[in-house]
């Protein structure tokens, strides 16, 4: 009985079936694609659980097909990345990925890492609503509107709006954000990307960039989610 659908996008085939044989007795249904491209399209006709990008593909790269994915759905991306490329990983987060694995893995630790990226897209049905202002959001749902419409964020935003929100008024330190963007361990290679999914983030919240009213940079601090008066 499988309980999870991944796909993986990766053009090695010994890679492919080693994760296969490995993955299905723990309850994951893996399917292989090459390219982009194809994983695209089986994204449009089928639902899954999780993506699992390479970031060296032929054609279009990881970093591009992520990109593409993420203009479209909102399904959890872990990436694969050369071991010691730190710039593919920040990329990569900045791209809207949700993780990312350095190559060469083991599965048992690839395995644990999408199921950690499962539990923090599908936490447990507490209800959590919160509200700042105009903003609403509802945690287990991962839905936010603005004003009454609803607002599209990645999981990192979704993830970083809420870490806001729950001590909105307050600075959040830098390190703190990232550790909940990581769901709990502080992680370096996030940290340097919290400032991209900030600006994002103000985007989609209409906020204005030159000066924010929603989300102020603490200078060294964090930043800090403004309750209006």
């Amino acid at each position: 009985m499988h309980d999870m659908r991944a796909l993986l996008v990766d053009d090695d085939r010994d890679l492919a079936r080693l994760l296969h044989d490995y993955l299905g007795p723990h309850g994951v249904e893996l399917e292989h694609v090459e390219t982009g491209a194809i994983a695209l399209d089986r994204l449009d006709s089928r639902a899954y659980d999780v993506v699992l990008l390479d970031v060296m593909l032929p054609g279009a790269d990881g970093f591009e097909v992520c990109r593409r994915i993420r203009r479209k759905h909102e399904v959890p991306i872990v990436m694969l990345t050369a071991r010691g490329e730190e710039t593919d990983r920040i990329v990569g987060l900045e791209l809207g990925a949700d993780d990312y694995v350095p190559k060469p893995f083991n599965p048992r630790e690839l395995l644990a890492r999408v199921r950690a990226v499962m539990r923090r897209a599908r936490p447990g049905a507490v209800s959590e609503r919160l509200s700042v202002g105009d903003i609403d959001i509802d945690v287990p749902a991962h839905k936010v509107s603005l004003a009454g419409k609803e607002v599209t964020l990645t999981s990192f935003e979704f993830r970083l709006l809420v870490a806001l929100a729950r001590r909105a008024g307050d600075t959040v330190p830098r390190e703190e954000l990232a550790s909940a963007l990581k769901g709990g361990s502080y992680d370096p290679t996030v940290d340097r990307s919290l400032d991209v999914h900030v600006s994002h983030l103000r985007q989609k919240l209409e906020d204005d960039a030159r000066e924010p009213k929603r989300i102020r940079t603490v200078r060294g601090v964090g930043y800090v989610l403004v309750r209006p008066s």
